[in-house]
């Protein structure tokens, strides 16, 4: 067993982190984010010049090529400074990228690859709607309908992060009615965000707030024959090897997230003085440090595991629910004892403590609540389905 990344992985991780200290500092993650109705443009921008809306695509479309460790590398190191914002590249290259990627066809590789690696089209998630949440099929109300040339979709869908910035919507919509099961019968599109009878909103939220996360309302919008993604139909079956990609994502996202945690921690605890010297030689302190160091790395095994899996092709899908779940659950847990550790100063917009605790939160319960997540481990070991 090798726990050790390759020498061109860890010069990798290197790089990135190098980068996000001279580029995406998190002083300026507080300030994009003070700023939380605006997208924060730059910031994708600089995304764009450090060639990571590449990472992932293949050469020949553009792309710095890599697989999912690469992209976990990137997504790890990320997130210790900029936490929740760091979705600013990873939608689009889940969305755009993955998707596409895997599904389209040449004529849309060839469109959109290279447009998402020069910075030129941002994309957007559209599968959860109003009266589903996680429950994604029993809940969708989303329908395309056949016409000459095309489709006309209507419903909507919500918590769509970044639409109202997007050219691209990955949307979800039922094509046919189903049969015994509810998988069958959904369809994946390629929506213009910008197409005639799209109605945006925008949510206000607790996290992530530079990001916006929205409503989007379908009125009778026509979608061409050509963005049709992948097998008509067979849209949930195309859909599983991404969503596993997407929970090895944001299990990386939240051991970043504990990376600046454990990190602004010690460093309070050097620099703050109470009681005649630093707070660090307080044992009660030390031992919260201590927990957040141990989870830190307990989620980093566990997510390293699913993310190695995928990148040989092999099941991964009950590793990445464990991860998600572990991840999302200990960062939480290391947020909370991070503000305990700061104090007045936590709670304070002044430090990152606080937005870390704050953006961590939605990944208990996106895109998958951990709950559901529990339901699909417990399935995976043997036990009857616990919905239907």
């Amino acid at each position: 067993m090798d726990f050790e990344l390759t020498e061109q992985q860890q010069l990798f991780r290197k790089t990135v982190r190098e980068w996000v200290d001279r580029e995406a500092p998190k002083s300026w993650a507080r300030e994009l984010e003070r700023d939380e109705h605006h997208f924060p443009h730059a910031l994708f921008d600089k995304f764009t010049a450090a060639g990571f809306h590449g990472i992932g695509i293949p050469e020949q479309y553009g792309g710095q090529g890599g697989d999912v460790l690469t992209q976990m590398i990137l997504a790890r190191e990320l997130a210790r400074s900029l936490a929740g914002l760091t979705w600013v590249w990873g939608i689009t290259s889940f969305a755009g990228g993955k998707s596409v990627g895997l599904y389209g066809t040449e004529e849309q590789k060839a469109e959109h690859l290279p447009a998402i690696v020069e910075g030129r089209e941002k994309w957007a998630i559209g599968f959860t709607e109003p009266g589903g949440g996680t429950d994604l099929l029993g809940g969708m109300r989303t329908r395309a309908r056949k016409v000459d040339g095309g489709w006309v979709v209507t419903g909507q869908k919500t918590w769509s992060s970044a639409s109202h910035v997007a050219d691209y919507i990955l949307l979800l919509a039922r094509t046919a009615d189903h049969g015994e099961k509810r998988h069958q019968g959904v369809s994946l599109f390629i929506l213009p965000a910008k197409a005639e009878g799209v109605t945006i909103r925008e949510i206000p939220k607790l996290g992530m707030r530079a990001l916006g996360s929205c409503d989007v309302f379908l009125d009778d919008v026509f979608v061409p024959d050509a963005n049709l993604l992948g097998e008509q139909d067979r849209a949930w079956y195309m859909l599983l090897p991404t969503l596993n990609n997407e929970r090895i994502m944001l299990s990386s996202f939240c051991v970043g997230i504990m990376d600046g945690v454990l990190e602004d921690a010690l460093r309070y605890m050097q620099e703050r003085e109470a009681f005649g010297g630093p707070i660090g030689r307080f044992q009660a302190l030390q031992h919260h440090v201590a927990n957040i160091a141990m989870w830190r790395d307990q989620a980093e095994l566990m997510v390293y595991r699913a993310a190695w899996l995928q990148s040989l092709g092999r099941p991964c899908g009950q590793e990445a629910n464990m991860a998600k779940v572990v991840a999302s659950e200990l960062a939480g847990q290391a947020a909370d004892l991070g503000l305990q550790i700061l104090g007045g100063m936590g709670y304070s917009a002044e430090t990152d403590m606080q937005r870390y605790w704050r953006d961590v939160r939605l990944f208990r319960i996106g895109p998958v609540t951990n709950e559901m997540a529990r339901n699909g481990i417990a399935e995976g070991l043997g036990l009857p389905r616990s919905f239907s």
